[in-house]
């Protein structure tokens, strides 16, 4: 989801000032005050044509006020202006609107020149010329006021809005309003107290806030709607549960049924806040119930139309004791022990008002999340799925939805056209979705998440064509991505601190840096004067979570932030360039980092605020530095190793000072060192594998490589690449003739991986750690590759060169 940041810095500075503040360009004085919602239109023409184009278009009505404005887009689109226009939506009887729409552009706003079927009259009321047309049937109105021109479907809502000078607007409305983007279509905002769907019936909930502001963006296959939510402190509304908690990464969708039909989560970082929350809402004084401390998050999943609900806890040794001492009946089932219940209102007394109507008569236990039902079946449906690993965080449902939401949250609702009524029955997504209209679109998923922050909730909406199933075991690619220029680099993967997800940082040969999102969109590119040398590092030289990266040009060595701007002091040049790839040294893993920079045979150590670390003595080398130094901890100690051009190898401590004295020379190859079987372990020109024991003594191993030959070890594998064989721990492989890269070891969730490039014939090869082939490899690529788990869903990546001025990315299923 999700470019909002600049939009919610803007909205929270809002925020934060006094309560009355003008809008700009005073549109909403314009609008009588009683609108159930607005919608600000920026590009009416591109924004109709999306609407009339879109999913909710073609199937009918699903998205409650977008139904509403489609009914009006035959007025609407008679409109010429490419002007900013806004429009307010009135109430009138159960299911009938009204509206009315101002805007700054010219007389001649509205054009009923082409439509054959139409009649006009011109006539006064308050000292203001009034036109009404009847196009096909239906009446509109125009005036002009104050510089507006005025558009509206009711006579009566017109000669109103003229007999006022200016409406007084919401506080709250007009923050919105004032932070709303302006590169949107459209903007609509809902005031949730008017809007609803469910008829002249008094509520059974409460809205969920007093304004929603929600941007608009439609296509073929989905209708996506992003903003915030506010209410204020003292207004018992629904967001107000989770007023002073942190949202947090859903864990319900790991323990629900892979045919979980609609899934409901509610999440926070401290249940004392909620339980103080809770009571404001509910108005009630009940004792601090310790009990269920450990709970962060509540999730309740409807499957064949039962109801189970989920516990999730950081460590419930006490809930599960209190339970285990309550019980009535225990079953075994798969090895885990159902349980009967004493107390069938256990959840709902405490959990109230986010679970209601059901009866905790059963529960399990899996991991540290107590799962409750009703009847004993559907616990045995959890348990067996959770046991099978098919669980709903697999299915094409949660995956499609997720797609378009952050990591956390503090509320999320996904369901299947299936699931709507559930969903829409236990929380306020009436107010949004129409679920009779749900079941035209039995191949979408629905989904809604609410972020808590200060004051507001960030809110996500979407209606979504359902992914279709991958079958296992393939290799698909994801996307590829065109650069203006040649890649200079091999892309990698960094984290996008924000939502735990993986992006992708490569260079041009123009020397732009581009960072580019999960789904393939260039988030950024950013001139540098250089070649960047080596590898790309992230770190987090603030220890606030937030993540920069860094490294050096010929000439430079830099930090930039997330957003590709210069991290201020980390831009130092150097006269004369020629400097090493960046080396980053972390020795205790609590980023102290230290930054190495070399530079011929000079030697620059950097702490987190750029300063020369003093302490370390190492300043110059007897020889030139031929690659970036490397930092090993061996036995808790820290080693720090610098390849020289004369073939001497310096071992250092931290501080600089010799740590171990190697005497013989070493006619180094291209390959880096690594820590294998407790020696520092490399090989020479001559395919020569060189181990530097802890004492300094060198052992050798002749395998008998070409010149070219690739290393790469961990603690205890060694690959070796030698013209067209890979050994991996002795096994060997023969592959097809060509020219291929020095091979590369991955290890993910408790997984080897060993990748090498054929870059004669444009093939990327992986294996195991067994020298077995990973299925469907290999797949088309012309560079060393990355391997990732990119979107957190135990599904891995691969990003790599593709053709000269582009990058692919495979999905391993």
């Amino acid at each position: 989801m999700k470019p909002r940041a600049i939009y919610f810095f803007f909205f929270i500075f809002f925020f934060s000032c006094q309560k009355e503040v003008k809008t700009s360009d005073t549109f909403l004085e314009q609008l009588p005050t009683n609108a159930s919602f607005l919608m600000s239109v920026n590009d009416m023409t591109g924004f109709l044509s999306a609407l009339k184009n879109s999913t909710i278009s073609k199937k009918g009505q699903i998205v409650n006020f977008l139904d509403i404005i489609l009914g009006e887009t035959e007025i609407l689109t008679l409109i010429n202006t490419e002007q900013k226009s806004v429009l307010g939506f009135y109430k009138i009887g159960r299911e009938n609107y009204n509206f009315v729409l101002a805007t700054k552009s010219n007389p001649n706003f509205f054009d009923v020149s082409q439509i054959p079927n139409h009649s006009s009259e011109t006539f006064s009321y308050e000292n203001h010329t009034l036109n009404k047309y009847i196009v096909n049937g239906r009446e509109v109105f125009t005036c002009q006021k104050n510089g507006f021109q005025l558009l509206s479907s009711s006579q009566m809502l017109l000669e109103n809005l003229l007999r006022a000078d200016s409406y007084t607007v919401d506080p709250n409305l007009n923050r919105l309003y004032t932070a709303a983007e302006e590169d949107k279509s459209a903007t609509v905002f809902i005031n949730l107290k008017k809007f609803s769907f469910l008829s002249e019936e008094p509520r059974k909930k409460k809205p969920m806030a007093e304004w929603t502001s929600l941007d608009i963006s439609l296509n073929q296959n989905q209708t996506a709607l992003s903003g915030v939510a506010t209410a204020s402190d003292s207004t018992k509304l629904f967001i107000n549960l989770f007023k002073g908690t942190a949202p947090l990464s859903s864990r319900t969708a790991l323990y629900a049924p892979a045919k979980t039909e609609a899934l409901i989560a509610y999440a926070f970082d401290d249940f004392d806040v909620f339980q103080n929350n809770q009571s404001l809402f509910l108005d009630r004084v009940k004792a601090k119930d310790t009990l269920f401390n450990t709970i962060e998050e509540v999730g309740i999943i409807n499957m064949n139309q039962n109801k189970v609900v989920f516990l999730n806890s950081f460590g419930g040794e006490g809930l599960s004791d209190f339970l285990s001492n309550s019980k009535k009946s225990s079953s075994n089932y798969q090895g885990s022990d159902i349980n009967g219940l004493q107390d069938k209102n256990l959840v709902t007394s405490t959990f109230d008002p986010l679970v209601n109507d059901f009866e905790s008569n059963y529960y399990t236990v899996l991991e540290n999340t107590f799962v409750f039902s009703e009847k004993i079946e559907p616990l045995q449906t959890v348990i067996s799925n959770y046991r099978n690993k098919s669980t709903f965080s697999e299915s094409t449902t949660y995956n499609s939805a997720m797609e378009n939401f952050a990591n956390e949250s503090s509320m999320l609702f996904i369901s299947n056209n299936k699931g709507m009524d559930f969903v829409s029955e236990q929380t306020f997504l009436a107010e949004i979705f129409n679920t009779s209209g749900s079941k035209k679109l039995d191949d979408h998923t629905f989904g809604a998440q609410l972020v808590a922050d200060s004051g507001f909730m960030h809110t996500s909406f979407v209606v979504s064509k359902t992914k279709k199933a991958v079958t296992a075991n393939t290799t698909i690619p994801l996307f590829t991505i065109e650069l203006d220029s040649d890649l200079a680099s091999d892309p990698t993967f960094v984290k996008n601190h924000r939502n735990n997800r993986q992006e992708i940082v490569v260079q041009d040969r123009d020397n732009f840096l581009y960072l580019i999102s999960t789904n393939g969109k260039v988030l950024w590119k950013k001139q540098l004067d250089g070649r960047i040398q080596g590898k790309v590092h992230q770190v987090d030289i603030y220890k606030n979570g937030r993540l920069q990266l860094a490294f050096c040009t010929n000439n430079e060595f830099m930090v930039i932030d997330r957003n590709g701007e210069d991290v201020p002091p980390f831009k130092i040049k150097f006269e004369g360039g020629n400097l090493n790839p960046l080396a980053v040294f972390d020795y205790e893993g609590n980023r102290d980092y230290r930054f190495v920079v070399t530079q011929g045979k000079k030697v620059f150590m950097y702490n987190n605020k750029a300063q020369i670390v003093d302490g370390f003595t190492y300043k110059e080398a007897t020889s030139d530095i031929i690659q970036a130094p490397k930092h090993f901890r061996v036995s808790g100690k820290d080693y720090l190793l610098f390849k020289l051009a004369d073939n001497s190898l310096k071992i250092l401590h931290r501080t600089g000072r010799d740590r171990i004295s190697v005497n013989q020379k070493i006619d180094f190859s291209r390959n880096d060192f690594f820590v294998y079987k407790n020696k520092f372990s490399t090989t020479d020109k001559k395919g020569v594998l060189v181990q530097v024991d802890l004492q300094g003594k060198i052992t050798k191993t002749n395998f008998n490589l070409n010149k070219d030959h690739g290393m790469y070890a961990t603690s205890k594998t060694l690959a070796l690449m030698d013209d067209n064989t890979l050994s991996i721990k002795g096994k060997k492989v023969e592959l097809e003739l060509g020219v291929y890269s020095e091979p590369k070891i991955f290890y993910i969730y408790d997984k080897i991986y060993v990748s090498v490039t054929d870059i004669q014939n444009q093939k990327i090869y992986l294996f195991d750690s067994q020298a077995k082939s990973i299925p469907n490899f290999p797949v088309f690529g012309n560079s060393l590759i990355d391997l990732t788990d990119m979107e957190n869903d135990r599904k891995l990546e691969i990003v790599a060169k593709d053709q000269e001025n582009s990058l692919i990315v495979y999905k391993l299923n």
